[in-house]
């Protein structure tokens, strides 16, 4: 019995760093079966089906470099996992994903495969990765396939389940200063950095963001009166509780007048320049339907502009304008705005359009009936009918604010206390000082939007989510806290737990994930094995940890992949070619090499790889490692730790019972093997070799010879 299918056998999904790449990607493991036997172009018409429903996939570069590479493959003849591999990454390029790391790579197995994805969204690469299968199959088997229906799928998966472009502008800026990011919910709650020294944002608003201070953002009333106590221009305005009180209030400010809710947001029910009761009158209950009351104050001149404020500093400014159409003496108001303004492709529904559509909502129809006309009555040729007054900001004029304006709204926002705020103001010319031409501040937002900010309709886009992360990460501020990740056949609990151990002593709180259980400092929380991505993420999400010390065995590595995406200390302490874990398909010591240094891979540039001198495979992985290396050996006369103190390199080292750092040709005894309780009476090799391990990771971390004396001398397990 023949089978010509291609057939998914498991699917891991690698979360972190991995043997394929830093990133999270999808392992599938598929068996193409008797396809094995059908490379490409063997199939009748299968590369004319797959380029005219995929013409994109023309910009893959693959195998040749250039463009047309991998279509180039496929006529020549290339097997399904790859094309499956590509497919799939093409697929999600069309939702709005970038493409990114694609592998495939044959397994042991004959028509076994393992195909290798980037996964920016896990649920929509499982769903990409599903279709592309479908979308082959359909293609080999000469079958109809609706390639729009499963983009349109993905791009709607893509909409509900990523990050919002607002909170990607902030995560992308960290990433740009090699800060971590963790997404902590479904919406859009990120946490930056790791344990003690993270941050989390919610869009714009960040863990410093006072819940007083947007308590009193949203109240308005509140907001002027504090402002104007602190010298900031507000219009003339109070609180009504009628539209009658309306009215009264109108007449004593002077009219024109605005009538708003005191608790809105995003312009809705907001009114402007209204300067008759029954104006008024028809306002004040649709403001009223848009919060919990009503203000009523002095219209002022000129044009609202929103300025974005973030730690003390204006970074960024757009500008408000009329919507209004033109009529052309054919199509109604209705039509007309479809036709003129929603039909603008700035405008849509998701947080990727700038504009929003403009809805024929209870304002806009006042605001047409103001002028004389319904929405269904066709204006005269030339006739420009205004459709929302407020709102709109689509123009940047960042570089146009006037400094003492720009300072104002800073003001504002310190008055109020949010470290990141939307300040709208109304001022004719933005470029002279708000006081000259009576202008003023009528609002403080928490929580502002980003998006008009980057991508304005006109003008050049702001970076708002680096001005985020600057602020929140001051100068060199990484927030990264030091992490020792250990890997190795053997050893590996024992060197995390004593590392851990050392680094609790030099003061720091430390969190622990291995083999024995997860641990905060000296108390075990955890009693399950911990050696794994699930434990080790745990202490990245813990305040309190100012340490991280994890076990990665190859299997967690390979099934799982890394926690955390770079590490100041990386320990390897052996590669046994007796335990291989076959059940990944590594079936050969060069294969667990290509897993295992996956922990050299991470180490930061300023970091330190600390590896077994005496392991030949273990050796080799010193040039994969980005920061330094320090090695450690039981036979100090190894040629490899003669050539590495020739370039000054350090290595801890076992001489005559003694254990030695060395630093090129220096040397300094740390202490004996004999006082350690781990190596006394005549301790196995490899004991000694754990300690040895223990003590270079330390001493790679800046602990003083003096306290990891104290500590290795004092360490019993418990």
């Amino acid at each position: 019995m023949t089978k010509k299918d291609i057939e998914f056998l498991d699917v891991l999904s690698l979360r972190g760093p991995n043997m394929w790449t830093y990133r999270p990607v999808l392992e599938a493991w598929v068996d193409i079966g008797d396809l094995e036997d059908c490379p490409s172009n063997t199939i009748p018409g299968f590369y004319e089906r797959l380029s005219s429903w995929l013409p994109s996939l023309v910009e893959h570069r693959c195998s040749y470099g250039e463009p047309g590479g991998f279509l180039r493959r496929v006529k020549e003849g290339t097997w399904p996992a790859h094309i499956l591999e590509h497919v799939t990454l093409e697929l999600q390029n069309l939702a709005g994903l970038p493409g990114g790391f694609g592998k495939a790579r044959e397994t042991p197995q004959r028509g076994v495969y393992k195909v290798v994805v980037r996964a920016w969204q896990e649920q929509v690469t499982r769903t990409a990765l599903a279709g592309a299968r479908d979308l082959v199959m359909a293609a080999i088997e000469d079958r109809p396939f609706d390639v729009q229906g499963l983009v349109d799928e993905l791009r709607d998966m893509v909409d509900s389940l990523c990050l919002g472009p607002s909170t990607a502008s902030i995560v992308d800026a960290a990433d740009d200063r090699d800060i971590p990011s963790i997404r902590l919910s479904e919406g859009n709650l990120v946490q930056l950095g790791y344990g003690a020294a993270m941050r989390r944002i919610w869009t714009a608003e960040t863990d410093r963001t006072s819940a007083i201070a947007e308590t009193i953002s949203r109240d308005k009333d509140l907001t002027k009166s504090l402002l104007a106590s602190c010298g900031v221009p507000v219009p003339e305005g109070r609180m009504v509780d009628s539209a009658d009180d309306a009215w009264e209030a109108a007449q004593d400010i002077g009219l024109p007048v605005v009538v708003k809710p005191y608790d809105g947001n995003h312009g809705r029910g907001v009114f402007i320049d209204l300067a008759t009761r029954a104006d008024v009158a028809a306002a004040y209950p649709v403001a009223l339907d848009e919060g919990s009351g009503v203000i009523v104050e002095r219209s002022l001149p000129g044009t609202e502009h929103r300025l974005l404020v973030v730690g003390g500093r204006m970074v960024a400014a757009t500008r408000g304008d009329f919507v209004a159409v033109t009529g052309d003496g054919h199509c109604s108001i209705r039509d007309l705005i479809g036709a003129q303004i929603n039909s603008d492709p700035r405008r849509g529904t998701t947080e990727d359009h700038p504009l929003n559509f403009i809805r024929l909502d209870s304002s806009a129809r006042m605001e047409i009936a103001r002028q004389g006309f319904t929405p269904d009555d066709v204006p005269p040729e030339g006739r420009t009918v205004v459709i929302q007054r407020c709102g709109n900001h689509a123009f940047d004029v960042t570089d146009e604010v006037h400094p003492e304006t720009a300072e104002l709204a800073a003001l504002a926002a310190r008055v109020v206390g949010l470290d990141i705020a939307g300040i709208d103001l109304v001022v004719e010319d933005i470029s002279r000082p708000l006081v000259e031409q009576r202008g003023a501040i009528v609002e403080v937002n928490a929580g502002p939007s980003l998006l008009m900010h980057l991508k304005p309709g006109i003008g050049k886009p702001r970076p708002v989510g680096k001005a985020i992360v600057d602020n929140l990460f001051p100068g060199a501020e990484s927030g990264r806290i030091p992490i020792v990740g250990v890997t190795g056949s053997h050893g590996k609990t024992m060197v995390a737990r004593l590392v851990a151990r050392l680094l609790h002593l030099s003061g720091k709180h430390v969190g622990l994930a291995c083999s024995d259980g997860g641990f905060l400092d000296r108390r075990r929380v955890d009693r399950g094995d911990c050696a794994n991505w699930a434990a080790a993420h745990r202490l990245l999400l813990n305040r309190a940890v100012e340490a991280a010390v994890c076990e990665n065995g190859a299997r967690a590595i390979l099934g799982q992949g890394l926690a955390y995406d770079r590490c100041q200390v990386g320990v390897v302490t052996n590669v046994d070619a007796a335990d291989l874990p076959r059940e990944f398909h590594i079936d050969e010591p060069e294969k667990l090499f290509s897993a295992l240094r996956t922990q050299v891979d991470v180490v930061l540039p300023g970091g330190a790889a600390v590896l077994n001198a005496g392991d030949a495979m273990v050796a080799e992985m010193a040039s994969l490692c980005d920061g330094e290396v320090v090695f450690f050996g039981v036979d100090p006369d190894l040629a490899v730790l003669a050539e590495h103190r020739t370039r000054g390199g350090r290595a801890v080292l076992a001489r005559s019972g003694i254990i030695v750092l060395a630093t090129g040709r220096d040397e300094v005894t740390l202490t004996r093997l004999a006082a350690i309780p781990l190596t006394r009476n005549a301790a196995p090799a490899f004991q000694v070799e754990n300690v040895l391990a223990a003590v270079g990771a330390a001493w790679a971390l800046g602990i003083s010879p003096e306290l990891i004396r104290a500590g290795i001398e004092t360490f019993e397990l418990n």
